[in-house]
């Protein structure tokens, strides 16, 4: 199965989150990040972070760009070419005959661009020819109903499948809106809640990280 991990924004906990479903799965996992910005060439990235946080090795990076734009801005900047969606869904398709989950994190936000013609995640995904779905990042405070009910919202307009909502930054004390949005968002969205990644879970080791993040789920 191929999992597509998208956030209602940037910094919402995707890369925590996608550490925290490698660490859940129970077959042999890949993760695959199509573009990374913000990081130099020899600076660790996301998933130098999934790597220290689930000790997993299956690690594919794409393009990487200096700047810390979205892709397709970063890569005019730079004048470097950005490989179609067509050829990143490829080689998401092909690691899915080798590993029983293939988890792709997006960069930003569902509709961020990933290729010189502006093509997104959800562009990316309708390429895909193995089972796929997606899992939507979210915050849990003010301001998370209508962003997360739009990411849904353009997942389903064109027909992509949703398995659930992660929040990406649970706090151990919530406020009346976390605790309210943790109700309504279910109910706003038709789409369940299937994990809260606790605030400072990426301090972790990762013997506490990889033992503690199964009960994040469920």
């Amino acid at each position: 199965m191929i999992i597509l991990i998208t956030g209602t924004d940037t910094e919402v906990g995707k890369t925590i989150a996608t550490a925290a479903l490698a660490a859940r799965a129970t077959g042999p996992v890949a993760v695959v990040k199509p573009a990374q910005t913000g990081v130099g060439p020899d600076e660790p990235g996301d998933l130098a972070e999934v790597r220290r946080l689930t000790g997993l090795t299956e690690l594919h990076e794409g393009v990487r760009l200096r700047d810390p734009l979205a892709p397709t801005t970063a890569a005019r900047r730079a004048q470097v070419p950005l490989p179609s969606v067509e050829s990143q869904a490829k080689s998401i398709d092909d690691l899915a005959t080798t590993w029983d989950t293939v988890l792709v994190e997006g960069a930003g936000g569902l509709l961020v661009g990933l290729d010189d013609a502006g093509h997104d995640l959800a562009d990316l995904a309708s390429h895909l020819t193995r089972p796929f779905t997606f899992v939507v990042v979210a915050r849990s405070g003010l301001g998370t109903l209508n962003h997360t009910g739009l990411t849904v919202e353009a997942l389903r307009s064109r027909g992509l499948p949703i398995e659930g909502l992660i929040i990406g930054s649970w706090p151990a004390e919530p406020d009346l809106a976390e605790q309210c949005n943790l109700e309504d968002l279910p109910v706003t969205t038709g789409v369940p809640v299937i994990g809260r990644i606790p605030v400072g879970a990426g301090r972790l080791d990762r013997k506490a990280f990889t033992a503690a993040a199964p009960g994040w789920f469920g």
